[in-house]
């Protein structure tokens, strides 16, 4: 049962235990809700003997059955509150567990991943869909089991005590579901569009805001309503029609069911005539048909809950089978050279693009990627910090394979700075100290006078304990920038990457950070991705990528007497300029 559990809604060990848990205490609370009913019964056949016959004599006084009923209602007080504590205290640990499981297997998950999802995609499935397991774990599945397994309980208790009212109360159940059952490929196909549906919209609201700039610049408001108008109308449609016709087939199945207390009271009715039953028996049964079709509806609802919640498991599931990026967290390299041997990678199955890459980035020296746009310079950066896994060949850092070696150790050893800077709404201090947790004040003060922060930081309302807004809204492009490469200043690691670091910066601040930027690079492997030639012009070597292989290797004096690629882009931006 536990690994069925594990398997079937992707609970852990401890999850699918306390489930297992849940659904025994659901299941002895819901016959102890039978104890007053039982009681009652016995009292009325007492007394209603009693009565009947004068000759009888009672068995217990009224004062028992008070206490009886006393230590009844303290037994069920009891059952209540485990089966609550295990219900819902257990599950929503569990909720815990698989939101904390989500997150890290969000962390090991490689790059490509969040390439291909977007924000509005991951941000359903973290928190709308950790929700509504959560609430459908407490409030649906321990209660569809139990009433599975109650109803089977009762049902052989009443045909032991009289099989034929109880084939009168029960023959209504399998016609009901079998109803049900031929409506589930209808369900599930339903839930299944309507969820992809609903993402739909949140990817398309999500987009929208990302792109407002946009969407304004060139006076598209009202096109990109009547897009997002036609997905709502849609998914509306859509979901009128699947619960008129789910709600439809589920009350054909309550209408059966609702057949079985007419069935009692014919079958009663004439067994009483012909003498087979007393009269307390035929009371008895029409007491219980009257009770034992609203768990079964129950188990109806929920059971078409939890075609709802495997849509949600599926994508839980699908997550948790992505490929993770794992290695050893130990890594003490002999140097920090950077060696590519034939490296072949693409985002996609039919589209490479990286062919053969094979060059060496040697500690001590920088190395400049350049080239056309898309030719591949971008990516190569990041594969070396392992932000991807290649598809064949070989990256090694100090002699030793990265895909061997666990990604958050091996990005222990790299400072970065990306031409699109992330910033949070946090302070100046903060968001430098990204770089470094641990560092002190003073350390970032200086990483942010060396980046040259101090001129615009100055100006804000509380200097660096300003509030810069989400992504540094309050900020320009330039400032932004510079922000990052503080960071990367502050963490002082033995690998640099820059892409296109200093492309947001004016002239009078380029030439500044660079004088930093060349006390921050000493001894260290440095790996620049630059459109203007000024920058990688200091460069120990140049690697030219075109296409996605490599055209061009070599000192920059070297490949300007070759009169090829380099070359040409070097004369092409001095005669632009």
């Amino acid at each position: 049962m536990i690994r069925f559990f594990q398997k079937t809604y992707a609970m852990s060990e401890k999850g699918a235990k306390d489930l297992r848990g849940a659904i025994i205490w659901t299941i002895v609370m819901d016959l102890s809700f039978m104890f007053p009913v039982v009681l009652g019964f016995k009292f009325l056949d007492e007394y209603l003997g009693v009565l009947l016959h004068a000759s009888g004599s009672r068995g217990s006084s009224i004062l028992s059955y008070v206490v009886m009923a006393f230590i009844l209602f303290l037994v069920m007080l009891i059952i209540t509150y485990f089966q609550y504590d295990s219900a819902y205290t257990r599950i929503y640990e569990e909720s815990a567990r698989r939101r904390i499981s989500l997150a890290e297997t969000l962390r090991k998950l490689p790059l490509a991943f969040f390439g291909k999802k977007d924000v509005a995609d991951l941000s359903s499935t973290i928190m709308e869909d950790a929700t509504q397991i959560e609430q459908l774990f407490s409030h649906t599945v321990p209660q569809l089991y139990a009433a599975i397994v109650t109803i089977i309980i009762m049902g052989v208790m009443l045909f032991l005590y009289n099989w034929q009212l109880a084939l009168a109360v029960f023959w209504v159940v399998p016609v009901a579901a079998l109803v049900f059952y031929l409506s589930r490929k209808f369900q599930s196909r339903s839930h299944v569009l309507l969820y992809n549906l609903k993402r739909g919209i949140s990817d398309s609201i999500q987009e929208g805001l990302d792109a407002i700039h946009e969407i304004k610049s060139y006076n598209r408001e009202e096109a990109r309503s009547l897009i997002i108008n036609g997905e709502l109308d849609n998914y509306e449609e859509t979901l009128i029609k699947s619960e008129l016709l789910t709600g439809a087939l589920i009350n054909v199945s309550y209408a059966i069911l609702k057949l079985g207390l007419p069935s009692v009271i014919l079958a009663g009715a004439y067994l009483v005539s012909t003498g087979t039953i007393s009269i307390f028996t035929y009371l008895v049964f029409l007491v219980v048909a009257a009770r034992i079709y609203n768990p079964i509806m129950e188990a109806l609802n929920n059971f078409a809950a939890l075609i709802y919640l495997n849509v949600r498991i599926d994508r839980m599931k699908e997550m948790d089978h992505m490929p993770r990026q794992e290695g050893r967290t130990e890594f003490q390299p002999k140097n920090y050279d950077i060696e590519f041997s034939n490296v072949d990678f693409s985002y996609q199955d039919d589209m490479q693009t990286l062919k053969h890459v094979s060059f060496t980035a040697k500690q001590g020296e920088v190395t400049a990627l350049v080239g056309p746009s898309g030719g591949g310079k971008s990516t190569v950066a990041k594969l070396s910090a392992r932000f991807w896994d290649i598809n064949n060949g070989r990256i090694t850092l100090g002699g030793e394979d990265i895909s061997l070696i666990d990604p958050e150790t091996l990005l222990e050893n790299f400072s970065i700075v990306f031409q699109d800077v992330t910033l949070f709404n946090a302070s100046v201090m903060d968001n430098i100290r990204l770089g470094k947790k641990e560092a002190s004040d003073k350390e970032i003060l200086q990483a942010a006078h060396l980046a040259q922060c101090d001129d615009f930081v100055r100006r804000l309302p509380q200097g660096y304990a300003t509030l810069i807004g989400e992504n540094g809204e309050k900020l320009s492009g330039g400032e932004r920038q510079r922000i990052s490469i503080a960071r990367a200043m502050l963490k002082d690691a033995p690998i640099i990457l820059l892409d296109e670091a200093t492309a947001s910066l004016d002239a009078e601040n380029e030439s500044k950070i660079q004088s930093a930027l060349s006390e921050l690079i000493k001894n260290k492997t440095v790996l620049i991705i630059a459109h203007r030639m000024r920058t990688v012009s200091g460069a120990d070597k140049i690697v030219v990528i075109k296409n996605g292989s490599i055209a061009e290797t070599g000192a920059p004096w070297e490949l300007e007497k070759q009169q090829g690629i380099f070359s040409s882009m070097v004369k092409a931006q001095y005669q632009n300029n």
